[in-house]
């Protein structure tokens, strides 16, 4: 069975957020939903070059690395592509760890390349 969501294009990402939905601010360089476990726990996903990237073709929406809620209760892993959810395999804590200081690693990098130009 196929988990898809719908996205809204917004200014300001709402208080309340709908379960379902994917809110983007292009201004703020921002995407935001609800876990897509069902938990209840606001997603934040900055659209930044070291974070992740967002494509709309016009009529769908993927976002790219996966999500990985390692911090929520729910340690929910999956990948929004063309509107659709799609669940990941779950990760240990070792692999939770090792990608949190790749990640740091990576955007250490980024902005001291920022730094630079």
């Amino acid at each position: 069975m196929k988990t898809l969501l719908t996205f809204s294009f917004v200014e300001f990402i709402p208080r309340v957020l709908e379960e379902g939905i994917l809110y983007i601010t292009v201004e703020y360089k921002t995407a935001v939903h609800l876990c897509a476990c069902g938990c209840g726990n606001k997603v934040i996903t900055p659209i930044t070059p070291n974070h992740w990237k967002l494509t709309y073709d016009g009529k769908t929406v993927s976002l790219s690395p996966s999500i990985g809620n390692w911090s929520f209760e729910c340690k929910s892993h999956y990948w929004i592509k063309h509107n659709e959810i799609i669940v990941a395999p779950s990760w240990s804590e070792i692999q939770i760890d090792k990608n949190r200081k790749s990640d740091f690693k990576a955007i250490k990098k980024y902005f001291k390349r920022k730094k630079k130009d």
